[in-house]
């Protein structure tokens, strides 16, 4: 259901079917009674996603109270986690959301669920209403990011029109873990590979080393770890000169320090593009 209040749809949603599309990439089809309300939604938005925490089979929202004009959260016991993610697809007709979970072991809340997960099981879902413009036309796009933005990639790549050009640099664990991106536009993409990411990447680098157009139009979507999209928005922002306009750079993640911990390091440096 909707919160009016504060533009914001909620659903509980259960575990339909999953599947290892990759080694290390986990799909969740979810559904539920309350999937038509995310119809009008723009697939590749961030959303948030609430992991119950283990031996609790039930989600508990947090609840506004208008009075105190706050959020009230759940007791400790019943709270669930809550951590960003892209809703991959949404099927109303057959009430079904698609989540593709990055699968790095049990030692992290969410994807130690989706590694967990099994047929019924709950997981929560919150999303502003509306839609929402992931980018603007251009010539040429380029696309960065590590295996946490192949949702919000594959969703603008599926989207953009057989005439634009797109340079795509992609890291993923291995090989195994390459994906098939369906696309119309005139695509070339290089495939990075890195076992440990939380100890660094080649992202930046590889991005350096893109042939850039030098005529029309252009625009950069950028998501990955933090130190990554801090070092390639310097590059395209700083020592290139491209404008706010033309690229949008969000961290993902924080080597090392979980999303609600990283969350205002990441915040304070998306302010500075």
């Amino acid at each position: 259901m909707a919160d009016k209040k504060n533009d914001v749809l909620r659903a509980v949603l259960h575990v339909k079917r999953k599947e290892y599309i990759t080694p290390h990439y986990i799909r969740v089809v979810l559904t539920g009674d309350h999937i038509e309300q995310f119809a009008d939604t723009t697939v590749g938005v961030n959303n948030k996603i609430l992991v119950p925490p283990k031996g609790v089979d039930k989600i508990h929202f947090p609840e506004f109270d208008e009075v105190k004009n706050e959020w009230i959260q759940p007791p400790e016991h019943l709270r669930p986690v809550i951590r960003t993610y892209t809703h991959r697809g949404i099927d109303v007709e057959n009430r079904e959301m698609i989540v593709d979970f990055v699968y790095h072991g049990d030692h992290s809340p969410a994807s130690g669920w989706a590694g967990r997960a099994k047929e019924g099981d709950q997981l929560g879902v919150l999303m502003k209403a509306g839609k929402r413009t992931l980018y603007p036309e251009a010539d040429w796009y380029l696309l960065a990011g590590d295996a946490t933005a192949i949702p919000v990639l594959g969703a603008i790549l599926e989207s953009l029109p057989s005439t634009a050009r797109v340079t795509a640099v992609l890291e993923v664990h291995g090989e195994e873990d390459e994906q098939q991106l369906y696309t119309e536009a005139q695509l070339d993409i290089c495939w990075l590979h890195n076992p440990s990411p939380e100890e660094g990447s080649k992202l930046a680098d590889a991005v350096k080393q893109v042939q850039l157009p030098e005529e029309g139009t252009r625009f950069g979507y950028v998501a990955a770890e933090f130190s990554s999209v801090k070092e390639i928005r310097q590059y395209l922002r700083k020592e290139l000169g491209w404008t706010a306009g033309e690229l949008y750079a969000y961290s993902y993640w924080k080597a090392g320090m979980a999303e609600d911990q990283s969350a205002a390091d990441r915040r304070k440096e998306k302010q500075r593009a």
